[in-house]
């Protein structure tokens, strides 16, 4: 059985103790290792899937309603999805440090905002790609979240628009309706195998084919850091239910 811990002083020792054990380290993350920095959620009491709209939330991010609704999409997209105000948090930070040090292999994201590059992470997998590139769909220019909001190059809609050749821009994310990147799925199951501890923070793992991905996992130790239990959690051998900012404060 595995071992709670909700204390996060606790929490951080016995995390830092587990991560001394190990030297190929892969940490699988969601929207929880957001929160910490500011960017709500999607599913909590809070989050954009609670809140009200004129259209829902998960319509407004389909790959149809990006073609059919260009103004409502980007109006969404600039207000909701980027958040240019955010810093990495500690657990971005410690991640990245222990990148460094050669013990973490990869992270392995669902989150769009680019925090943990922004923290000094380099092998960063992004499972459903990131706010900080949006690509022209006509020559393949791409443009930074910081061009989209300064709102420069739009039509009369307020849809932004290529100022190269007056292409279509669309954000480098995954939207319903459109299937991952093959080559990242790839790397993501390759590192996730060839790890010795898993990490698993601030995720839920309801968001198919993503958290499909903790299923490749064959090695030692299995951590969860989340506030709620999730369905691999009796694999693991500790869960951490504390803020994953403090548990990762080591």
């Amino acid at each position: 059985m595995p071992i709670t811990i909700t204390d996060p002083t606790e929490a951080a020792a016995e995390l830092k103790a587990r991560v001394e054990r190990h030297e190929r380290i892969v940490f699988f993350g969601g929207a929880g290792v957001s929160t910490a920095s500011g960017i709500p959620d999607f599913r909590s009491v809070d989050g954009l899937y609670n809140q009200q709209f004129d259209y829902p939330p998960e319509t407004m991010l389909s790959h149809g309603f990006y073609e059919t609704h260009p103004a409502e999409f980007f109006e969404f997209y600039r207000t909701k999805m980027i958040a240019l105000g955010a810093k990495p948090n500690q657990a971005h930070l410690k991640l990245a440090e222990l990148e460094r040090k050669g013990k973490l292999t990869a992270v392995v994201t669902q989150n769009i905002d680019g925090l943990h590059q922004a923290a000094g992470s380099k092998n960063v997998l992004e499972l459903h790609g990131s706010v900080r590139r949006n690509i022209c769909q006509r020559c393949g220019a791409t443009y930074s979240a910081e061009w989209i909001m300064s709102r420069e190059h739009e039509d009369e809609r307020g849809v932004p628009v290529c100022p190269e050749c007056g292409g279509a821009i669309k954000p480098d994310v995954v939207l319903y309706g459109e299937s991952l990147d093959d080559r990242v799925i790839h790397d993501s199951v390759r590192a996730i195998q060839q790890a010795d501890m898993l990490i698993v923070g601030g995720t839920s793992l309801v968001v198919y084919s993503a958290a499909g991905l903790v299923d490749y996992f064959l090695g030692q130790e299995l951590v969860v850091v989340n506030r709620d239990p999730i369905p691999v959690s009796s694999r693991a051998s500790v869960i951490i239910q504390a803020d994953i900012a403090k548990a990762f404060d080591f």
